[in-house]
């Protein structure tokens, strides 16, 4: 009982596996039975109906191993007490469920997110994908819906990987990571963005280290996860391409020029190399990075796209192989 008042989220399994670990010989009772006295305490409350998404199929790969995917979402803004706005970025490992980020963030900005997620990259290493919603700044409304930021972690030989639109149920185990940081952390939020990092910063060490986790038949995300070999290289690698494509630079304006005229692909672009490889007479394949972005047609000068976010064998950056070693 006493657990649960700590934790009043914790149901059973996980309450049963933090008493057994600190006193392992001890004549501990059923699931069963912990159950009906959470209930006899009044300390189990009714359940709210919830709407089911509609499913729809996901070409995302599964995660087999740490540091194959990472996921990554903004929680919801709220108002701290001093009535200014927080915006917390999470970051995770999909694998082993570890929270590598969790900042209290001033504004959703590209700049700010980026300096978070180069913190993780220093601290933890480089992941093979990162998967993540469209929305801003993870993802932009033009060419493959690329942005700034996931051109830099292109750079890195890091593929984004995105879900369908309106669908965060394709990334459901951040959707309830999210569910269960807004209860443990903001009900109600702190005074300050500096008191509420704190309260996340709190909430990481329990959950990476204390709290037992039902996907990992009860263990701690600690105990899954190890970091990345491949480390945050001091400078962006230089791309690469094979000798065969046609390489273009892309104009301040997001356009390169072809057969003397320019042909607009994204400002996001602006200032890096991309690749066209001849795939029929007529019909080339957009690379930037080994990322497709999509099937030219210099007849129409039409881009079409070919599939979200999905790397490609033709186009490489330098050290952007993805981490083989099974953590």
């Amino acid at each position: 009982m006493a657990q649960r008042k700590r934790h009043p989220r914790w149901g059973a399994k996980k309450l049963l596996v933090v008493v057994a670990r600190q006193q392992p010989q001890a004549d501990w009772p059923s699931r069963a039975t912990v159950c009906a006295l959470l209930k006899h305490r009044g300390l189990v409350p009714p359940r709210r109906g919830r709407n089911p998404h509609a499913h729809v199929p996901s070409s995302l790969a599964p995660i087999t191993r740490a540091n194959e995917v990472w996921t990554t979402d903004f929680k919801g803004e709220f108002r701290t007490g001093d009535g200014r706005y927080c915006y917390p970025l999470t970051v995770r490992d999909g694998f082993s469920r570890f929270v590598l980020r969790c900042d209290a963030l001033v504004a959703r900005t590209s700049d700010a997110t980026r300096r978070r997620f180069a913190r993780a990259f220093a601290e933890y290493g480089l992941p093979a994908r990162i998967r993540s919603d469209n929305g801003e700044p993870f993802a932009g409304t033009a060419l493959a819906r690329v942005s700034r930021l996931s051109i830099w972690w292109m750079r890195l030989g890091i593929t984004p990987e995105r879900i369908a639109p309106g669908h965060p149920e394709q990334n459901g185990s951040h959707e309830q990571f999210h569910a269960v940081l807004k209860a443990e952390t903001t009900r109600p939020p702190a005074l300050t963005a500096a008191a509420q990092q704190r309260r996340f910063v709190r909430f990481c060490v329990e959950y990476n280290h204390d709290r037992p986790h039902e996907a990992l038949a009860l263990d701690v995300p600690a105990s899954y996860y190890q970091p990345s070999s491949r480390p945050l290289p001091t400078r962006l690698p230089r791309l690469e391409y094979p000798g065969h494509c046609e390489i273009r630079r892309v104009s301040n304006f997001g356009c390169v020029s072809w057969a003397g005229r320019p042909q607009f692909l994204s400002n996001a672009l602006a200032g890096e190399d991309v690749a066209f490889e001849e795939v029929d007479d007529g019909i080339w394949t957009l690379y930037f990075a080994s990322v497709v972005l999509g099937r030219f047609d210099e007849r129409q000068r039409r881009i079409h796209p070919i599939a979200p976010m999905t790397g490609g064998r033709s186009a490489s950056s330098a050290g952007s192989a993805p981490d083989s070693k099974n953590q």
